[in-house]
């Protein structure tokens, strides 16, 4: 893992932080773009179990959303994460990732991260699997939604990562 910026915060969002969460999400051209008062609504509603990174000037620079599953209280679903594209290849999301897993691992004792990926979206299965590396956890992956289930016209199948379970985060 690249070392993140030393002056990089990972802190939780607020709901200010709501319109720089969409805009980084808009300009990554990867991600499925949800409407802005989503994004008010996540930092409002899950800023528990979600994360920022803020550069020297404190504003956004990356983000990780997140939820802890209702019927799986052990298990973070990672939703979204991004960073702004001047800041990549920092290791900013590898630290948004590391940062909020640990915190949920002790607030809420959390033994398993999800995430689902689209097939070729590389630079998000290195960061999972280095993840699961760094842990000593399995990685199980299975198609949880086909393509054919999306009605909004042409999508990738996403593909369920199930990582865990997760080693004590004191040692990382």
């Amino acid at each position: 893992m690249t070392a993140a910026p030393a002056d990089l915060l990972i802190d939780r969002p607020a709901i200010a932080d709501g319109a720089a969460l969409w805009r980084i999400a808009k300009d990554s051209k990867t991600l499925d773009v949800n409407s802005s008062y989503s994004y008010l609504l996540w930092c409002r509603d899950f800023a528990g179990t979600s994360a920022v990174a803020r550069g020297a000037d404190g504003e956004p620079v990356g983000f990780l959303t997140g939820y802890v599953r209702p019927d799986r209280p052990g298990t973070l679903l990672v939703w979204q994460v991004a960073v702004d594209s001047a800041h990549r290849g920092l290791g900013i999301a590898a630290a948004l990732l590391e940062g909020l897993a640990a915190r949920l691992t002790a607030e809420r004792g959390i033994t398993e991260v999800e995430t689902t990926i689209s097939p070729g979206n590389t630079a998000s299965e290195r960061l999972f699997t280095s993840f699961a590396a760094r842990h000593e956890a399995e990685v199980s992956r299975e198609v949880l939604f086909p393509a054919d289930l999306f009605p909004d016209g042409p999508h990738d199948p996403e593909v369920l990562y199930r990582i865990g379970p997760l080693t004590d985060f004191t040692a990382h």
